[in-house]
């Protein structure tokens, strides 16, 4: 643990990181991958918090602008988080990493439910704690989700993997003059909404003292560079 910049953390990333080159769904080699990165930090010793949105397979924004319900399509959100981090278990586990999968909606024949302490032990046991069906409640996002269980469980900050390697000034896939910045305030993340993640995951971060860092998901080794005070990335805090 040594040099390290952070000794438990939570990895918040989208399902729409899961889809690989394709447009819907789970790609397989793209799973194992991202695992295979977790895989690197875990043996470093880091205690691992991870939510997965579930946006490659159904998002709840996208069911409501529809016509449907939004109530009933945030819960249909809610499950497809469930699929994704049942996905991610078995890669871990494909990799030998002990993985647990705890979903605030009970499904007790599937995965574990929500138990703070139980986390706890998870975690002290070092073992992955991959958190699904976000706070279990509608109109609460994923990105809300993760900072709620980072602040329940301790950790020292979010790792918030993205397509890009950090917080820009404009859209960097469309803005070849994007300027990123090494160290941005919530504050300011709020005021210019630079769309990071939602206002309320923000706030509540900032209300907890809880540092974001942004990185790219698509780096090989980014994780592990930026827990070993290396990499590029923003700071958000």
């Amino acid at each position: 643990m040594t040099g390290l910049s952070h000794k438990r953390i939570m990895v918040k990333i989208s399902g729409e990181a899961l889809m690989g080159s394709q447009k819907y769904g789970l790609h397989p080699p793209t799973v194992e991958r991202i695992a295979g990165e977790i895989k690197q930090i875990h043996e470093l010793g880091v205690e691992i918090c991870m939510v997965i949105g579930g946006g490659n397979v159904f998002r709840g924004l996208h069911g409501s602008a529809q016509g449907m319900e939004r109530t009933t399509a945030d819960y249909m959100g809610m499950l497809a988080t469930v699929m994704n981090a049942l996905a991610m278990q078995a890669a871990l586990e494909s990799l030998d990493v002990p993985t647990r999968v705890l979903s605030a909606i009970p499904m007790d024949q599937i995965c574990e439910p929500y138990i703070r302490r139980r986390a706890m032990r998870h975690l002290e046991k070092n073992r992955v704690c991959i958190f699904a069906s976000g706070t279990g409640n509608p109109y609460f996002t994923t990105d809300t989700a993760a900072t709620l269980r980072a602040s329940e469980l301790d950790c020292e900050a979010i790792y918030k993997g993205t397509k890009v390697d950090g917080v820009y000034d404009v859209d960097p896939c469309q803005n070849d003059g994007a300027a990123r910045y090494r160290r941005v305030s919530f504050d300011e993340v709020l005021q210019k909404n630079l769309k990071v993640m939602d206002a309320s995951a923000i706030a509540l971060a900032r209300d907890n003292n809880l540092p974001i860092i942004v990185y790219s998901i698509l780096k090989s080794g980014g994780l592990k560079d930026i827990l070993e005070n290396r990499g590029t990335y923003t700071i958000i805090g």
